[in-house]
């Protein structure tokens, strides 16, 4: 398997990245690792942790900045890290494909360089929620599509679930819709509109509304809502870690379960082909993580089993 990574995304890039190669090529050697940036301020880096005849090395003359608008930049640097890595992951050259920089931009590739999968209206992106059992559960989307149809949701819960089998290893996931009540009838027109046709996808284990109060329990293992709620869902558990270590109790187990780095970064699910996003503030422990995320995504082929369903749901 072919895995390549934006070694200029991210706050501490390329250091950080690098680093981060370097501790997942100490654990795994499934993967061929390109690494895509600038070779003149990346060639010191891997000359220090001797990573030279572990990878493949692709240049890229320039970066996409953050405050860059994503369309634009990918338009018009054909020849950044980003740019190069998209077109590296649409003709085959690697399986799959990795940046801590420009999210808009990362976006923007996935959705028109890859595209989504035929019968997906919407790709989504997904984050791991911690649960006070041990193991993680899923919610999704988290913001990438604010506004949304009740065909949307069902579409998020059967790729939360493929995703949640196929990466987090829960066989028949419980799916829930993320509402303010736990009866059929609550909610606004988006969740009152969206019950009925998941309790009739034959695809998922639906087991009915979940409220606020029960997404860190084992009430459900796939949760979904519109984007727009899921993101201020996402920043206030992203908010936890940053307490537990103010009010120094960041050493708890499960408080210590909220930081981002143990996650890596997040995939875009309903795309042909694995993309994940990383924070921006991704560190080697994130950037290696991401690196796992990958491998393991490729060695499920749960992008390929995204697609079947879809095929599957088209032709019935």
């Amino acid at each position: 398997m072919n895995i390549g990574i934006d070694i200029m995304g991210g706050d501490f890039a390329p250091a950080e990245a690098i680093k981060g190669l370097q501790q997942y090529l100490q654990l795994s050697n499934c993967a061929t690792v390109w690494c895509i940036g600038q070779q003149n301020v990346a060639a010191p880096l891997l000359d220090q942790f001797q990573l030279n005849n572990q990878i493949q090395f692709v240049h890229a003359d320039e970066v996409i900045g953050y405050n860059e608008h994503p369309t634009k930049a990918l338009k018009e640097k054909q020849k950044s890290s980003i740019a190069i890595g998209f077109h590296l992951l649409a003709t085959g050259k690697i399986d799959a494909f990795i940046s801590a920089g420009n999210t808009g931009a990362m976006l923007v590739g996935a959705m028109f360089s890859i595209k989504a999968i035929e019968g997906v209206q919407r790709p989504t992106i997904a984050t791991i929620i911690p649960k006070t059992n041990g193991i993680n559960g899923l919610l999704l989307d988290v913001g990438l599509n604010a506004d949304c149809k009740p065909e949307h949701l069902n579409q998020f819960a059967i790729l939360g679930n493929l995703y949640a089998q196929n990466i987090l290893g829960i066989q028949n996931p419980k799916t829930a819709l993320l509402n303010v009540g736990e009866e059929e009838g609550k909610g606004n027109i988006l969740t009152q509109a969206t019950y009925p046709i998941l309790k009739q996808n034959s695809q998922i284990n639906f087991i009915g509304n979940v409220e606020g109060r029960d997404i860190f329990y084992d009430k459900a293992d796939v949760i979904v809502c519109d984007g727009f709620t899921g993101n201020i869902v996402l920043k206030m558990a992203e908010s936890f870690y940053d307490i537990a270590k103010q009010r120094q109790v960041h050493n708890d187990e499960y408080f210590s379960r909220f930081q981002y780095e143990n996650y890596g970064g997040t995939p875009v699910l309903g795309v042909a082909k694995p993309v994940i996003i990383g924070h921006g503030i991704s560190n080697a422990t994130a950037f290696k993580n991401m690196l796992l995320l990958a491998e393991k995504m490729i060695e499920t082929n749960v992008c390929d089993k995204m697609k079947n369903s879809f095929s599957a749901t088209n032709a019935s």
